[in-house]
């Protein structure tokens, strides 16, 4: 703040300079003044001497005239610039002086007002490299808290959080940002990554949903491919999991830092593969269930081709996690969609893990698949029966 006074203040003195340089010329002008009276009073002395003369008869009435004429002339000569300068100088000297003490109160109090000082100090602490990690995280935290509409401010917030394994705060900060900006790619995958850490790596349908709208908008995104071959891994699903690091590394520039270590997990995933695939390719066949998806006739007209719907399977007796979960839009119904193992959530919670289930769809205009605005839901089934019913989207959604 000092730069910021200093030049403030060299910017008043420039301005006073101007207004006191009417006081300063107010000087020459007294000055010339004098110097006029001091003309006139040896004028008429000069008068004086030459009526003596006269009078003594020294000077002729000629003479007389001549010389009084002479004398004339040159205080005449004399005061014509003077009278010119006391008139630049009308003002005086009081004026000026009053608005140049004016002047620095009045600007004070109007920046006081109308400044924005405090924009000010927040820009230099800002530009100010940051000791710490948790200064970091203190400067951005005022700034969000001085400035909650700025999208920018939560999402580096929310970067900030992640590097100090603050996830739940994490996620918030990421959230609003995505309420701020809309839901851009970027934004959506890192508020997947949090909600998953910051729920102890429990997969979701909320994170299923969020990866599937940023990848449907920007296949490359990095955050989402990312997250999704980490939980591909976990789950044991290899190839998933080296198909996601595959476009993951496809996506980040050549000299980024990052590309070897995924690399080193895609070797992982290969040398894992093969036995794995043997043992899940019985278990991926031995379930599976094939659904028509409609919608109702009372609901066709209150809905939007964009609307999000959700297919699962979850067990009729245990868990109420989904076992199988797939994810269209209304402007893709009505239509036919297959659930299996291979569309599992969780490798502990599949569909052929559990000889009974009910299949829901649910119209989501916000993209949560666990709240929606209309339902359609099927009697038990076996979970190897094949074929199942058509499934008719026609109930509204009730919490």
């Amino acid at each position: 703040m000092i730069e910021f006074w200093l030049c403030a203040g060299l910017l008043l003195l420039t301005a006073l300079a101007f207004l006191l340089l009417p006081v300063v010329r107010g000087r020459g002008v007294q000055a010339e003044e004098d110097r006029t009276a001091l003309n006139v009073t040896l004028y008429q002395e000069r008068l004086r001497e030459l009526q003596s003369q006269r009078d003594a008869g020294v000077l002729s009435e000629a003479q007389y005239t001549s010389g009084r004429d002479e004398a004339a002339r040159e205080l005449l000569a004399d005061t014509e610039g003077a009278e010119s300068k006391a008139r630049v100088g009308v003002l005086g000297a009081t004026v000026p002086l009053i608005v140049a003490l004016a002047m620095p109160l009045l600007g004070y109090g109007l920046y006081m007002h109308w400044g924005a000082i405090d924009q000010v100090e927040r820009a230099q602490t800002l530009a100010a490299q940051p000791k710490s990690i948790e200064e970091m995280t203190a400067r951005l935290e005022e700034s969000v808290k001085s400035n909650p509409e700025s999208a920018e401010g939560w999402y580096f917030l929310g970067r900030t959080y992640m590097a100090q394994e603050r996830s739940a705060e994490a996620a918030s900060a990421f959230e609003k940002a995505v309420a701020l900006a809309g839901r851009e790619p970027e934004l959506l995958g890192q508020w997947a990554q949090a909600l998953y850490f910051a729920g102890d790596k429990q997969w979701t349908p909320q994170l299923k949903a969020l990866t599937d709208e940023a990848l449907k908008a920007d296949p490359a995104e990095v955050t989402s491919l990312g997250l999704l071959g980490i939980v591909a891994y976990e789950s044991e699903q290899f190839a998933a999991a080296i198909d996601y690091w595959e476009q993951l590394v496809a996506a980040l520039p050549e000299q980024d830092p990052s590309r070897m270590a995924i690399q080193g997990g895609i070797a992982r995933a290969r040398e894992r593969l093969a036995p794995a695939s043997a043992e899940q390719a019985p278990q991926a066949e031995a379930a599976a269930l094939r659904v028509r998806v409609e919608l109702g006739d009372a609901v066709r007209a209150q809905v939007q081709p964009g609307d999000s719907v959700f297919v699962f399977a979850r067990a009729l007796s245990g868990p109420p996690m989904p076992l199988a979960v797939k994810r269209l839009s209304v402007a893709e119904l009505p239509a036919e969609v297959s659930l299996s193992d291979a569309d599992a959530m969780m490798p502990q919670l599949k569909l052929s893990g559990f000889p009974q289930v009910e299949l829901v769809a649910r119209i989501s205009r916000s993209g949560d698949a666990t709240r929606g605005e209309w339902v359609g839901r099927s009697e038990p089934l076996a979970s190897d029966a094949g074929q199942a019913p058509t499934l008719i989207i026609d109930t509204a959604d009730t919490p």
